[in-house]
């Protein structure tokens, strides 16, 4: 199989790759894509090549892992095909006739920073809030419930899409939503931004541009993402915190 490396630090990662056979390539044609990096090197891989399974490795000279996860045990894990592989929901914000997907999160956010965006949201056709002022609206999928979502609403949830309004003046709930909700967001008053998880992409808005943000068919295949997101190692990078308890 050919396999392409992304992220930073590559040197750290090479010699332990030749020592499991894993052979590199620069090819567009590559079979596997491992990713050496933190959430954003996964995020921005997807975008770069998507439908391209994805082998999510932390790099160990920015993140300190548990003796579970150093480069020996996840590689010689890979090797021997003991690795599981998930498939992840992705979700699309399309506007004027383009697309942007997200494995994360579709945001909406005000494209003035002195001024609150005004905006009118509707879910399944249905009038949800006429009128919302704040910094933003964004769109989880529950992969990315621990990110953006969890930073505005101070939870996460397990299952359909999350819906959360950032620092609105109205008191206004956060949603969980089923994976099969369409929800339409109307700029009242803008300018306005939407991007898609860290991608460069950004679509500008203006007031009476309509956001359709839904989950689509697509999938994100990652191999080793309980790996990837153990518990222990986060404890190790926030020390401080409580062991978070993940999904995989």
């Amino acid at each position: 199989m050919n396999v392409r490396l992304t992220g930073k630090n590559l040197d750290d990662i090479v010699p332990f790759l030749q020592r499991y056979g894993i052979a590199v390539t620069d090819s567009e044609e590559a079979g596997l894509i491992i990713c050496h990096g933190g959430d954003g090197t996964l995020l921005l891989a997807e975008q770069a090549y998507p439908g391209v399974p994805k082998f999510p490795i932390r790099d160990e000279g920015t993140a300190p892992r548990c003796p579970d996860h150093h480069y020996d045990a996840q590689l010689a894990a890979f090797a021997a095909g003991q690795l599981a592989t998930v498939r992840l929901p992705k979700i699309a914000g399309r506007c004027n006739g383009r697309c942007l997907k997200a494995l994360n999160d579709i945001s909406i956010h005000h494209g003035d920073i002195t001024a609150a965006l005004r905006y009118r949201v509707r879910i399944d056709g249905e009038l949800y809030a006429h009128e919302i002022v704040g910094d933003g609206v964004c769109l989880s999928t529950v992969h990315g419930s621990t990110a953006y979502y969890r930073s505005i609403t101070h939870g996460i949830f397990r299952v359909g899409l999350g819906l959360a309004f950032n620092n609105s003046t109205e008191e206004v709930d956060h949603l969980v939503l089923s994976e099969k909700s369409r929800i339409e967001i109307e700029i009242v008053r803008g300018p306005g931004l939407l991007t898609a998880d860290n991608a460069p992409e950004i679509i500008k808005l203006e007031s009476g541009d309509v956001v359709e943000m839904f989950q689509i068919d697509e999938t994100a295949e990652v191999i080793g993402l309980a790996d990837f997101m153990c518990p222990r190692c986060r404890a190790l990078r926030h020390p401080h915190k409580l062991p978070f308890k993940g999904y995989f």
